[in-house]
């Protein structure tokens, strides 16, 4: 971010100065104290185990030039004004019983739209669907760097506090900023939208992801369609050709849109796709010309994710031949997702138990299937949350696709629901029974939704072979 003043801060969000001169100055935004440095704003959130607010006296100690507050706090700060949690979409009502973090994060929307819009040459590239966002956001670091200097969010940066605080990242320098966007309800999108507004919008697909929370997909699909209905009519709507409710989003835009997928009809375009050891090939098409590409990425599922990033960069500037190289070079870069391991035995772990839904729940069986061709495999499952009433269905439905798809061994952790293959209780319970039947060759998928936890049976199976 550009350097400000306190005083300038205060202006931006509409708060006021609280023991402080106005003339401090800050150059970045943090929201962990082992974060900050000289220069930098610490926002005071209220957290589930303690209050930021209290820690304000230590950020400043630590070189903080102050800190955005909602309430008085001591140290040099603004105080950011009260604000509704409707008119702000928080997410942390259940933490925040005071008001205190809604004040801050809607400051801080605030204050990250304000200095976006200081930077006319940057194009700000927002992402968002049921599935695949944060792959599809590597994947557009990775194709957009070479175009110029590129600010991604690491991890899963895609609420009112991620997006806003990566916002922030970008500098003068920068020429693209990806965004991620995530919903739990009408009206989120919307406003991390108006927040700091897109040039380009990706919408990659429409699932049960938060089903439990939003009713239905119809509600979903609403949700998701809020980044296009945000484009301005001089922006550019990438959409997802192959998923019905996506392409429909096209009415729902002035912007122009650009189709991507395997349909015959997407401007960007897979054709000729086949899988070599779970990893895809395919052929680039867009209006452009043509180009081969060779995903390092596990999973058929990534040819729609590369095509949304190789449509966005072919629109900043990009060649077919330069996106397809960037594309194959792109390696794994956020953790827990489709992240492969191959132990000194011989045997494969495949990592994804960030998160999950039942849509990549079965792109990453399918992945799992293609991988371990000639190699007897295993699902690790544990449960899918956010589901609602139809969660029992889902789940098995999920184990008939594991056994539709050929998988040899199905283990549930602490997930009945499954309905098949195996149950053991917790992650000591499979790490065991892994432990005690794996053989050289075997290939292992670890998935659940992140609750389950099931990273720490993943990394066990990775250390505990080394």
């Amino acid at each position: 971010m550009k350097p400000m003043t306190l005083a300038e801060v205060a202006a931006v969000t509409g708060g006021r100065l609280h023991r402080a001169r106005g003339d401090e100055r800050v150059t970045a935004v943090e929201f962990d104290t082992r974060a900050i440095g000289p220069g930098g704003l610490f926002l005071a959130l209220p957290g589930e185990r303690v209050d930021g607010h209290d820690f304000a006296a230590a950020a400043v100690a630590a070189g903080a030039g102050g800190v955005l507050a909602g309430r008085a706090v001591d140290a040099p700060s603004v105080i950011a004004p009260p604000v509704s949690e409707r008119a702000t979409g928080t997410y942390l009502s259940s933490t925040d019983p005071d008001g205190h973090g809604a004040a801050v994060l809607a400051a801080l929307g605030r204050l990250a739209g304000h200095a976006v819009a200081a930077l006319p040459d940057c194009a700000v590239v927002g992402v968002t669907g049921s599935s695949g966002k944060t792959s599809t956001k590597d994947l557009l670091a990775a194709v957009l760097t070479p175009l110029g200097e590129t600010v991604a969010p690491p991890g899963s940066f895609n609420n009112e506090l991620g997006l806003p605080w990566t916002a922030l990242r970008a500098g003068e320098a920068t020429r693209h900023l990806v965004l991620e966007f995530s919903a739990r309800g009408p009206g989120h999108i919307a406003a991390l939208a108006a927040a700091v507004p897109p040039r380009i919008g990706v919408v990659l697909n429409v699932g049960s992801a938060h089903l439990g929370e939003f009713g239905s997909t119809a509600a979903i699909a609403a949700a998701k369609g809020e980044l296009v209905e945000a484009l301005d009519h001089d922006g550019i709507a990438v959409l997802n050709a192959d998923d019905p409710a996506v392409a429909a989003m096209g009415i729902r835009t002035d912007a122009r849109v650009v189709l991507t997928g395997a349909h015959p009809n997407a401007h960007v375009r897979a054709e000729h796709v086949r899988l070599d050891g779970g990893r895809a090939r395919f052929t680039l098409v867009a209006p452009a010309g043509t180009a081969e590409v060779a995903l390092r990425l596990v999973g058929g599922h990534h040819v729609g994710n590369a095509l949304a990033a190789a449509a966005v960069a072919l629109e900043l500037g990009g060649t077919p031949a330069g996106v397809a190289a960037a594309l194959s070079a792109a390696e794994p870069a956020s953790r827990w997702r489709m992240e492969l391991t191959e132990r000194p035995d011989g045997v494969t772990v495949v990592n994804d138990a960030y998160n999950a839904n039942p849509e990549s729940m079965r792109a990453a069986l399918s992945a799992l299937a293609s991988l371990g061709e000639g190699r007897r495999t295993w699902a690790v499952l544990g449960r899918i949350g956010e589901l609602g009433d139809g969660s029992a269905a889902a789940h098995a439905r999920v184990a008939r696709d594991a056994v539709d798809l050929g998988v040899d061994e199905i283990v549930a952790v602490g997930a009945p629901e499954y309905g098949a293959g195996r149950d053991v209780a917790d992650v000591d319970g499979a790490l065991g029974l892994l432990r005690a039947e794996l053989r050289p060759g075997d290939a292992v998928l670890v998935k659940a939704s992140r609750a389950a936890g099931l990273e720490r049976l993943a990394a066990a199976l990775v250390e505990g072979a080394r």
